[in-house]
């Protein structure tokens, strides 16, 4: 069931969330709100609630005398103590008028501001853990100087709404709020005894600064107030509201931060938001950014801190927080980690931060840790489940010293200690994600998984901003990511990967073979400066033609079936390229157009294939440049014992590096245990002879050549790449090609030399036929077969009828078709541009009744075929499926 954003569905478990004095512990399947009892009311309007918070707050970040008590807490309270005492030192270290902090100069540095408030906050909290460090608990002189700070700050560069506000605007909206209200809550018997006014002072400054909403509130037509950043704004407002004992805050920002929960419905936007989960579980921010990742985790973070905050004060009453974290866990997060690590493709310009894919999980597992406390039954041991094989799996387990609560630091020493709570995954071991609404998807099997990352007219190529993410150019074209078990992944991806790759070779994708520069480069500045042309910091031409824009092509999607999907994509310019073309932006603004490709992908159990057409540099002004198509790239340890070897379409062994007309490839990993061959395949349209180009070099780049503000460290790689180079003014072309994760060389001699014409399966080592046939490959249609599978995949992209053997595709669209050994057999539809209103499928042969079928699927006899008519009207590409006999 999809709701709004606003309009949540009425209907919840009779048990409310949180009663007054105990959490219900119940999950429902759908979100939403429902009437406050009038009973919860009152317990919420009360200053005991309130002052419930103001406990609950220092319970959650401090800790409390029976979680700081355990052994397992103790790495925990240390780290927060080294932390105050750095902070300190650095406090004493001050030199000049414009710092607190040595080493932070403020009156022009937002970034600094920011930080000096944290630092305050880090040397409170210390002060403030029951059972903590000796030299820091309890410390009133250490408080009253944090609370000195605190107004010494507001005096001189936070309380003057005239000089204020510069730089980032999250920095004032949010992270200065979130420090401040923390430590005031923290220090508030400090503060009232020696600065009373101290927090009303602040947060009516907190009000002022808020400039992207309403009268000193949240706006929810604002565009800077939707997703995780409304529930940061909220948490903070919820907290200010029990400092200030303010019950009209608290119950406003709590209705705010309520319609976070809701499913975005594309078709019914509520304030014309699209940042927030989709049916399909997607997660968007900035309008168009993949990033569950990253501001996705923000997002759940928050939603349980705030069930954590109002535990027991009645003021979600009729809200089930615990219910949507739970569906957001499974739906949208688990797909996402493999071994531990969280994929890349979903955390927008954070894959150039050096923390790493094991750290951003750690997050996602202390807040799967405190759900599974608000749960019972079998809800709670399938997330504390999932808590444990996370810990499992990991090539570097969760450090349960970076959860932000000790008391999260105990339950999950709990969790972990529980023999009766079985370790489990909440994926299926063989598992096909089709994240259409923010174009991905994510493909597992035993032993490996492969995320792919696409682009269009709904969401962003890719994500710049802030100096982070310096060459993200292709990320959104067709990029892939290859993850295989045993490994540990910072060895494969993460900050430097796309390091040590160039941004033009990363696997999967077609570019053009030129400089670009950077947009630090191109303008002295983190964006493109010009007041005059619409052109600040965070406007919305800003996003629109600098941070992430959009593709300018609408087909970017596909279907599913079961375990099995395709997808298909065809590669446009960016938003930016055609407004410059059109004459839109200032002849001073900088724009890069892409190559061309229609490609598709075929994700099956053992193989991913993959076809493309028209690949080449298009036409018109300023084509003709070389293209190079990069199938895979890996990266390895400079002193890994790294193979390549393969053969020559004539039976000629190969030994890499070099270009070939190979037949297929293996690389292997000594130094990490890992293998990956590439099979390639023949087909029609395309060239049998076609030389591949097989690399494998050292690279030594600094991490700072990604993000202006990584640390200047060398990183040296060993840099496999294989793939397809076009010199210039080639005319386009076409290719097929298969990857094969763990393939032995016997496995991939198999596949003979390449898929063959006209559909018959190619022949292997011993002429047995191959499981592969490409049917059709070109800007029209793409389609193959897997004879082993009984799968007949195809693309089409173009208006008419497409056919590949007894398949007939009507228009753009993804189909699969899959015969299965019981007799019946499955049509899977789906519309890629998510703008037609039905597409048809045609199944020529004898005649076939529909056993079961989706909603919209309408199944006919005509001239000798199954008509199968699947009503994709407001569907935004999900999978249609009707299963025949």
């Amino acid at each position: 069931m999809q709701i709004s954003r606003r309009a949540l569905i009425a209907a919840v478990p009779a048990t409310a969330l949180l009663a007054a004095a105990q959490p219900s512990r119940a999950w429902a399947d759908a979100t939403g709100t429902a009437p406050r009892t009038a009973a919860a009311k009152a317990a919420a309007g009360t200053s005991a609630a309130r002052a419930q918070i103001l406990a609950n707050t220092v319970d959650v970040f401090a800790g409390t005398a029976q979680s700081n008590a355990r052994p397992d807490v103790a790495a925990k309270l240390a780290a927060i103590a080294a932390t105050a005492r750095t902070r300190l030192t650095a406090m004493d270290a001050a030199a000049g008028d414009d710092q607190l902090f040595g080493g932070l100069a403020l009156g022009t540095s937002d970034t600094n501001l920011t930080s000096s408030f944290q630092y305050l906050y880090e040397i409170a909290l210390a002060t403030r853990v029951p059972g903590g460090a000796a030299d820091l608990a309890g410390d009133a002189a250490v408080q009253q100087r944090v609370v000195d700070g605190l107004q010494w700050l507001y005096d001189h560069y936070y309380g003057d709404q005239a000089t204020g506000y510069y730089g980032n605007w999250f920095n004032w909206e949010i992270g200065i709020s979130q420090y401040a209200t923390k430590t005031l809550i923290l220090l508030k018997d400090t503060v009232a005894a020696s600065r009373p006014d101290l927090p009303a002072t602040y947060v009516a400054a907190m009000d002022a600064y808020l400039r992207n909403g309403k009268d000193g509130d949240v706006d929810l037509d604002s565009r800077f107030h939707t997703g995780a950043n409304l529930a940061d704004i909220t948490t903070d407002r919820i907290m200010q509201g029990a400092l200030l004992d303010d019950d009209a805050r608290i119950t406003k920002a709590v209705a705010d931060q309520e319609t976070v929960l809701a499913t975005i419905d594309p078709y019914a936007l509520q304030h014309g938001v699209t940042d927030g989960f989709y049916a399909d579980g997607s997660y968007l921010q900035h309008a168009s950014v993949a990033y569950t990742g990253s501001y996705g985790t923000g997002l759940l973070t928050r939603i349980v801190q705030t069930v954590k905050l109002l535990d027991g004060t009645g003021y979600l009453a009729g809200a089930d927080l615990v219910g949507a974290g739970r569906g957001w866990v499974a739906n949208s997060f688990a797909p996402l980690i493999f071994e531990g690590w969280m994929m890349e493709a979903v955390k927008g310009r954070a894959v150039s931060r050096t923390g790493t894919g094991y750290a951003d999980v750690g997050t996602v597992v202390e807040s799967v840790v405190d759900l599974s406390a608000y749960a019972t039954g079998a809800d709670a041991t399938a997330l504390a489940g999932y808590a444990k094989f996370v810990r499992q799996e990991s090539r570097t387990p969760v450090n349960p010293a970076s959860f932000v609560s000790p008391v999260s630091v105990a339950r999950y020493a709990d969790i972990l200690a529980d023999t009766s709570v079985p370790a489990a995954d909440l994926n299926s071991p063989a598992q096909h994600s089709a994240f259409n609404a923010m174009d991905r998807v994510v493909h597992r099997r035993p032993g490996w998984a492969f995320t792919l990352a696409r682009s269009s007219t709904r969401i962003s190529g890719y994500e710049y901003m802030s100096g982070e993410n310096l060459m993200p150019w292709f990320q959104g074209a067709g990029a892939h990511y290859l993850y295989l078990s045993g490994q540990d992944q910072t060895q494969a991806f993460g900050v430097d990967y796309f390091t040590a790759v160039s941004p033009y070779a990363l696997g999967g994708v077609t570019a053009p073979v030129e400089t670009r520069e950077t947009v630090p480069e191109l303008y002295g500045t983190a964006w493109y400066d010009n007041p005059a042309a619409g052109f600040t910091s965070s406007s919305e031409s800003q996003n629109t033609y600098v941070y992430f824009p959009l593709s300018t092509n609408s087909h970017s999607g596909g279907a599913r079936s079961g375990t099995y999907g395709t997808c298909g994509l065809v590669l446009s310019d960016d938003a930016a390229y055609a407004a410059a073309q059109a004459g839109l932006l200032p002849a001073d603004f900088f724009a890069y157009r892409d190559a061309r490709a229609t490609k598709s992908w075929y994700l099956f159990d053992d193989e991913v294939v993959v076809l493309a057409a028209g690949v080449g540099d298009g036409t018109g002004a300023g084509a003709g440049r070389a293209v190079t198509t990069t199938f895979d790239t890996r990266i390895a340890a400079p002193a890994d014992p790294v193979s390549v070897t393969g053969r020559l379409r004539d039976g000629t062994p190969f030994t890499g590096p070099g270009t070939a007309p190979l037949a297929w490839l293996r690389y292997a990993d000594g130094g990490q245990g890992t293998a990956i061959g590439y099979v390639l395949l023949d087909g029609p349209g395309q060239d049998p002879h076609a030389r591949v180009r097989v690399g494998l070099e050292t690279v030594t780049r600094s991490r700072r050549a990604i993000r202006t503000s990584n640390p200047d460290t060398a990183v040296t790689k060993q840099v496999f790449s294989v793939g397809r180079d076009q010199p210039a003014g080639t005319a386009p072309t076409s290719f097929a090609y298969a990857l094969v994760p763990g393939a032995t060389e016997s496995a991939l001699r198999a596949y003979g030399s390449g898929g063959a014409h006209g559909g018959h399966g190619a022949h292997g080592a011993h002429g047995r036929p191959g499981p592969l046939s490409v049917l059709a490959n070109s800007t029209a249609f793409q389609a193959v077969r897997h004879a082993g599978l009984g799968i007949t995949a195809a693309n089409a992209f173009a208006a008419g009828p497409h056919r590949a053997g007894e398949l007939e595709v009507d228009g753009p669209a993804s189909v699969l078709v899959r015969e299965r050994r019981d007799g019946t057999t499955t049509v899977s539809v789906a519309d890629p541009t998510t703008t037609r209103d039905t597409v048809t499928v045609l199944l020529r042969g004898r005649r076939l009744r529909a056993l079961s079928a989706a909603d919209g699927i309408r199944v006919t006899r005509s001239h000798g075929a199954t008509r199968v008519e699947a009503t994709t009207r407001h569907t935004y590409g999900a999978t249609l499926e009707v299963t025949l006999r």
